[in-house]
């Protein structure tokens, strides 16, 4: 039985970074087994917000594994980041089908399984089966209107909910 379908996306403007996530977990191809799933979690003291999409238990393995990191360097996000995706990338055969959204008061970054670290260059990103059409539409109201982070992130999570099977309007967002 595989778990998966999220979306979660991020929007880093004025000083605030928005990250929402939809609470639906999809199992199989056609079948909403959860339509209230909280995938957006504040960490660390609540310094930190993660929003974590991909198959359920990697994302949590993942989460739980960067919540460990933060622990071990004091709250700091790039490192952490970082020192999980270097553990990863030392463990070829631990590779895990997830990503997360991290952010503090200062940064915002893209985390893979597979080792990755991005910090995106718009302030905006998204993950997930809905992310495309998220990123898309966060981008579009970053760029184009006066709207603030987390008018933007609702905005393009219900446009992404519209699109995406895999995505649904019960939203979680969290502010850093």
């Amino acid at each position: 039985m595989l778990f998966k379908g999220t979306t979660i996306c991020a929007v880093k403007k004025d000083g605030v970074t928005a990250i929402a996530g939809d609470g639906q977990v999809t199992m199989s191809e056609s079948v909403i087994f959860k339509a209230n799933a909280q995938k957006v979690k504040r960490i660390y003291n609540d310094n930190v917000v993660i929003g974590f999409a991909g198959s359920v238990s990697d994302a949590f393995a993942l989460s739980e594994k960067f919540e460990e990191m933060l622990q071990k360097y004091g709250g700091n996000l790039t490192r952490s980041a970082v020192e999980l995706a270097e553990l990863w990338r030392r463990d070829k055969a631990r590779k895990l089908e997830a990503m997360m959204i991290a952010a503090d008061k200062n940064n915002l970054l893209i985390i893979s399984g597979t080792g990755e670290v991005i910090e995106p260059d718009s302030g905006v990103c998204a993950i997930g089966s809905g992310g495309n059409y998220a990123y898309a539409a966060a981008r579009a109201l970053s760029e184009n209107t006066a709207l603030g982070a987390e008018d933007i992130v609702r905005k393009a999570m219900d446009i992404a909910a519209d699109i995406c099977v895999y995505t649904n309007h019960n939203l979680t967002v969290e502010l850093v």
